[in-house]
């Protein structure tokens, strides 16, 4: 896909998402939330589900929680338009209780649909109901900080899934904005990591004609996006980094 494909596609995710009854949530919504940012990244945050701000503006992550989110891109020299970001519900739940099995069940085929579209490398998860989508019976607080490869079921083909604390829990806790600014350092080596896993996958030889795999089906490269630096310099030794 090219930019301009990725991005009519993600549009019409959202257009969908806007206009969906497939579950309860839809009932007291003032906007859904269906996610933004740039259709080339290789890296995709994923949270819960959107907070009042959010169903107010219509966009994910522009509370309390999303000014830390913030933060803690920055703390790599990232903006947060240089990623991607949704939830794995796309409307609020009532008095932001924590999503329902059915109803993340039902918003999972937009999630799915939406990683499929952008083919992130690396797929951050933000909390546990995000953690338990790419992660299932993990334990948060025995996993934050830690990756595993996504089922391609997700959606996310070839990635790696990196566990990370809600930013909302960040807020309550000392302890867990320390450990999620510690966190948050590690993703540019998680992306460096996945970019080699990638290309190792590219050059594995096909099961029948033991050539290389060309996948066919593969989006081709996408354009380069602006460089970003790592700004720990413990996160990684390469001090920049560039998303696609």
């Amino acid at each position: 896909m090219t930019r301009d494909e990725r991005r009519a596609a993600l549009e019409q995710i959202a257009n969908e998402v806007r206009g969906c009854t497939a579950c309860r949530l839809h009932e007291g919504r003032t906007r859904a939330v269906p996610g933004e940012g740039d259709p080339d990244t290789e890296v995709v945050f994923v949270g819960e589900g959107p907070g009042f701000n959010e169903d107010r503006e219509g966009r994910p992550f522009v509370g309390r929680a999303g000014a830390l989110l913030v933060r803690l891109l920055g703390h790599i020299g990232w903006r947060r338009e240089d990623v991607f970001i949704t939830n794995v519900v796309k409307c609020r739940p009532p008095d932001n209780r924590d999503p329902q099995p059915d109803e993340i069940a039902a918003c999972n085929g937009f999630l799915r649909r939406q990683l499929t579209v952008l083919d992130p490398a690396v797929v951050v998860t933000l909390g546990r109901y995000s953690m338990g989508t790419f992660m299932p019976g993990a334990r948060i607080g025995q996993v934050h900080g830690t990756t595993a490869p996504a089922d391609p079921e997700t959606g996310a083909r070839d990635a790696l899934v990196f566990a990370m604390y809600h930013p909302a829990a960040a807020l309550r806790t000392p302890e867990i904005e320390r450990e999620s600014f510690e966190d948050v350092a590690r993703v540019p080596s998680v992306l460096l990591q996945a970019r080699e896993r990638r290309q190792d996958l590219e050059a594995a030889p096909g099961p029948a004609s033991g050539q290389p795999d060309a996948r066919p089906d593969a989006p081709p490269p996408a354009p380069s996006a602006p460089v970003l630096a790592a700004a720990d310099p413990a996160a990684d030794e390469a001090a920049q980094l560039t998303l696609f």
